[in-house]
């Protein structure tokens, strides 16, 4: 394999010229108006905000899907052109999603980024995945301020990072400042950040508060904070609108982490975006003297590209495509990795078959003797489409680096593990567990009582081990409390990410079997080359929801005609009459709760997916007002 690094420098300029003048002879940029052009204001004396977030690797630019970053470029350049001053931001998680960045860990990004024209990024947490040395390595390659005030280093408790920074502007003095989500504790490798202190919960708001006040006192007229906090009921009480609550005089808070998409939300006179994930939108806010207006970009709407930033990224691309498209091996079935309903929710296909992967690898490395695995649904990043399967598929599944460990644990450990990690069953959360060779019950109709909080975490252990999980099995057997069982699991939950912070305490081993290459052998080796769909076709029944959670659920739902529209057609089919059903989605849908409601059972939201493909890119998105089939 080629040095990526050097990749990532790339190219003679000549190349590039010839990739670039082909790529305009295709008209690779589209036909839509310019972002400029859009506005249909006079933007002679504005100021205008660019700013991305969770860009997860989605660099290249593909119609309908993702802007690019080549896009965001060009977005920028449309409105410098229109007569306004520009700042391009990131709010972080930009160097780790996709084989395109995480090769090079994340100095791809940082260039594609420098091209770009960046001028600020806020640290998210898979900044760190690939450890803090390796983010002030990049920081030295960045043409642009990475920015964050409350991240200490443990020893100085000085920052790490710039924390503010004050922008002259044709508008006024613009000043801006950073937050990093506290989670990045367990949301990346503990031991990436071991020497880090990321203040959280009361001394966060303190902290910005001193941050608004510098700003401020230097003669600030706006008061921008680019922040990677998310608004997740998980993250309480460190996401963007506790920092709103009860911190004066921010404008406008750009945000990150949750994936959310918000256009302008306003609480508390703070102006609150957030542009999604993966490029699908690019946000825009145009301060003048009087107000800030803001609004997103989608890639429904634009496709125009800068043509040199965006041959760059191609060429790229390209080298790592050719590397990684090998076809391996090829699955029968759909493997199910989609986040809510999906691996952070419940047992899927794809959560058994990796889980089955990392216990036969690690039994494979260290000659036999462990009794199962687990890893965690958050690490696991894309579904399986079916058909071939090449080794980009398995380190898109996988993009993070992570190894397989092997951990002494006993019976009564394993069930506060899992306890600690379906707290929030059942709402979504990356710690949920994937497991081969444990069977368990999650009853969701008790509430998860919070005991001591994890050092160095936003976490908190299960005050009632077993009083949530329930019927715990190993290997068909019920566990032992006093037991010692060996698991498999990856060197992150090993080392106490998440919400595994007991493993980090226990004796453990790191086989250095890297998870993308486990799922690789096991593919070959045990499978033949094919995932089928008499083995993976659907969820083994390791993990029960208990029927407690489904009937209260149901009780909470408002199913009244007012807000569903359901509509039956009789259509003749084979001299046979045959019900379609369709459905108009409401807010507040997903697959989940519509398969709970009108098939009987949530995990059914597969089969409305597969009768949807044609209109549904992706369990994960539908829309309201969109009308869906639902099989009869």
């Amino acid at each position: 394999m080629k040095d990526l690094h050097g990749v990532a420098k790339f190219m003679s300029k000549k190349f590039i010229a010839l990739i670039l003048i082909l790529s305009m002879a295709m008209g690779v940029s589209g036909a839509l108006a310019s972002a400029a052009e859009q506005t249909n204001e006079d933007l002679s004396g504005k100021l205008v905000l660019v700013f991305t977030n969770d860009t997860h690797g989605a660099d290249v630019a593909i119609p309908e899907e993702s802007i690019g970053t080549a896009g965001v470029s060009k977005i920028a350049k449309d409105y410098k052109a229109a007569g306004a001053q520009v700042i391009l931001i990131s709010a972080g998680d930009a160097i780790q999603g996709d084989p395109l960045v995480n090769l090079s860990k994340g100095l791809t990004s940082i260039n594609f980024m420098n091209d770009a024209g960046y001028d600020i990024m806020v640290p998210g947490n898979h900044e760190f995945d690939f450890g803090y040395d390796n983010l002030k390595k990049l920081e030295e390659s960045a043409d642009f301020t990475i920015l964050s005030s409350n991240i200490l280093d443990k020893d100085s408790g000085q920052p790490v990072f710039t924390e503010n920074m004050i922008i002259d502007s044709q508008v006024g003095k613009i000043g801006i400042f950073g937050l990093t989500t506290p989670e990045t504790y367990t949301k990346s490798n503990p031991k990436n950040v071991s020497s880090l202190n990321f203040l959280a919960g009361q001394e966060l708001y303190e902290n910005a508060q001193e941050q608004v006040d510098k700003l401020t006192e230097a003669g600030a007229d706006y008061i921008i904070c680019v922040a990677h906090l998310g608004i997740d009921d998980s993250s309480k009480p460190n996401r963007s609108v506790d920092v709103i609550e009860n911190v004066k005089g921010i404008d406008l808070l750009i945000d990150g982490h949750s994936h959310s998409v918000l256009e302008g939300n306003q609480d508390h006179d703070t102006i609150l975006v957030s542009t999604g994930t993966k490029l699908f939108n690019v946000g825009v806010a145009i301060i003048d003297k009087d107000k800030i207006s803001t609004k997103l970009i989608s890639a429904s709407d634009y496709s125009e590209v800068d043509e040199m930033v965006n041959a760059s990224i191609n060429l790229v691309a390209a080298e790592i495509d050719e590397l990684l498209s090998k076809t391996f091996a090829k699955t029968e079935v759909f493997l199910d990795g989609n986040r809510d309903p999906g691996v952070r929710t419940q047992e899927t296909n794809l959560g058994d078959f990796v889980a089955d992967a990392i216990l036969w690898a690690a039994n494979n490395g260290v000659g036999g003797g462990v009794d199962a695995a687990l890893t965690n649904g958050g690490g696991i990043r894309s579904s399986i489409e079916i058909g071939d399967i090449t080794m980009k598929d398995m380190k898109t599944v996988f993009p993070f680096g992570n190894t397989i460990s092997t951990v002494k644990i006993s019976g009564g450990q394993l069930i506060e593990v899992l306890e600690a990690s379906t707290f929030s069953t059942p709402i979504s959360i990356g710690a949920f567990p994937q497991v081969s060779g444990i069977e368990f019950t999650i009853d969701t109709s008790v509430d998860y009582k919070e005991g001591e909080a994890f050092p160095d975490s936003t976490y908190y252990g299960p005050a009632a081990p077993g009083s949530r999980i329930k019927n715990v099995k190993v290997n068909g057997k019920a566990i032992e409390l006093d037991k010692i069982y060996t698991i498999a699991t990856n060197d992150f939950l090993a080392a106490g990410g998440d919400t595994y912070y007991l493993l980090k305490s226990l004796e453990s081993h790191n086989t250095y079997i890297a998870l993308e290459d486990a799922l690789v052998n096991y593919t070959i080796d045990v499978l033949d080359g094919v995932i089928s769909g008499d083995i993976y076709g659907e969820s083994a029944g390791r993990i029960t929801i208990s029927e407690e959670f489904i009937l209260d659920k149901e009780e909470e739902v408002d199913e009244t005609e007012d807000t569903r529209d359901i509509i039956e057609e009789v259509v003749e089919e084979d001299q046979e009459a045959v019900v379609e059903v369709t459905y108009r989605v409401v807010k507040g849908d997903n697959l989940w709760k519509i398969a709970r409601k009108h098939l009987g059972s949530g995990a059914r939201y597969i089969e409305i997916y597969e009768l949807n493909k044609d209109i549904l890119e992706s369990p994960d998105l539908i829309y309201i007002g969109q009308v869906i089939k639902i099989p009869a």
